[in-house]
């Protein structure tokens, strides 16, 4: 079919991109039901306990090897809507539960596989529909018995979720250490969430996921803290520091610059090294203030002049710089730390606590972990392998 229409000037005007093709009625329904039979057949063999791992290779020859269906799904460029639609549907699953992805692929690919059976006998759509509505109602109204069919998980019984969260493991492909993985996973889990009433309230963006190649999966930690994928600004600071007073800033230690460009007339060398000195006086008084109030480490969102940099060395005081503002909030939340957004106004209480703070080699990098956290909420897993 065209893909222009002609309106009554006689100038056509183009709907679809060049080359697209329109297909309605029964036409368009066997095209979407073979497109998502050709996505389930793709999945299928990848679900269960025997289930293979798919090798894909994306258009830059980078390989991935992956069992899990949200993975191969988004590495696959699908372009039939039908198949699109189905990819949104595991997608949805992966945001919303984090497991069973291809299973619900491969039941809305089945489904759809019946359905075709049904329209060639002649059976009208809107009755299938009917008909899938109906099952969908029967299914929602049995779902609250099933509780009782199944024994209750005990939330305060660690080694039995760790059961659980090992048997979803089981499909990755890290299920050769799931157990080891498993149990790192819980341990994050209950650390970071929130207890009231016998409940736990568990916010994911507060357990943060570091990956970094090398070693073993048995290698992986989990860190009662953040790790950071930064290194201390300068050499002369130290690399080590135990019982951590921890400043926190959404704050530049540099001289900022003002908003209009703006010229300054000097007419000797004594000017200059006025300015100069008048200039380093503010960053010294910055440092004298985070030495007053106890501060021995201070991580900032922002930037950390030269020379800052010398004074807080000289002082030592250990100095972390351009850290993203969801790891700022993660150490804020992991440390009792206060975000201060003017080094002015810090006072003791605003700093967070830590047992080390420690510059580390991990893999070619270098690492900043803020650990033993006195009662983190806010934690890491850092993922080797």
């Amino acid at each position: 079919m065209s893909s222009q229409q002609q309106p009554r000037g006689g100038v056509p005007v183009a709907i679809l991109k060049e080359g697209s093709s329109r297909t309605t009625g029964s036409d368009a329904r066997r095209s979407n039901i073979m497109a998502a039979k050709v996505i389930t057949e793709i999945l299928q063999t990848s679900l269960g306990p025997r289930g293979m791992d798919k090798l894909l290779i994306d258009a830059f020859g980078d390989v991935t090897i992956t069992g899990d269906g949200a993975t191969i799904l988004k590495e696959m460029e699908v372009q039939h809507p039908a198949a699109k639609l189905l990819v949104e549907v595991a997608k949805a699953q992966d945001a919303e539960v984090g497991d069973g992805t291809t299973t619900v692929v491969v039941l809305a690919g089945k489904l759809l596989e019946q359905a075709e059976m049904l329209l060639d006998e002649g059976i009208h759509p809107t009755i299938i529909i009917d008909g899938f509505k109906k099952a969908l109602d029967f299914i929602n109204s049995t779902i609250p018995d099933i509780p009782n069919l199944v024994s209750p998980v005990n939330l305060n019984n660690r080694d039995e979720v760790a059961k659980i969260v090992a048997n979803s493991l089981s499909s990755k492909v890290v299920s050769e250490a799931r157990d080891y993985l498993a149990k790192i996973t819980v341990d994050a889990s209950y650390t970071a969430a929130e207890q009231a009433n016998g409940k736990y309230s568990l916010d994911l963006d507060w357990v943060k996921v570091e990956k970094k190649k090398g070693q073993s999966l048995y290698e992986t930690q989990f860190i009662q803290g953040i790790v950071l994928d930064k290194e201390v600004v300068h050499p002369g600071m130290p690399k080590r520091v135990v019982n951590a007073k921890i400043a926190v800033l959404d704050a530049p230690l540099e001289i900022e610059k003002p908003e209009w460009t703006t010229k300054i007339s000097v007419s000797s060398p004594q000017q200059i090294k006025a300015y100069l000195e008048e200039e380093a006086n503010i960053l010294k008084g910055y440092v004298d203030k985070l030495k007053e109030i106890g501060a021995n480490v201070v991580i900032t969102q922002k930037g950390i002049d030269e020379t800052a940099q010398h004074f807080l060395a000289k002082a030592g005081i250990m100095a972390v710089r351009r850290v993203k503002r969801s790891d700022i909030e993660k150490l804020a939340k992991a440390t009792g730390a206060r975000i201060a957004t003017s080094i002015k106004d810090l006072r003791p209480e605003d700093l967070g606590t830590a047992g080390l703070v420690e510059e580390r080699k991990v893999g070619e990098e270098k690492m900043v972990f803020v650990e033993q956290c006195p009662n983190p909420r806010a934690v890491t897993i850092l993922i080797r392998g």
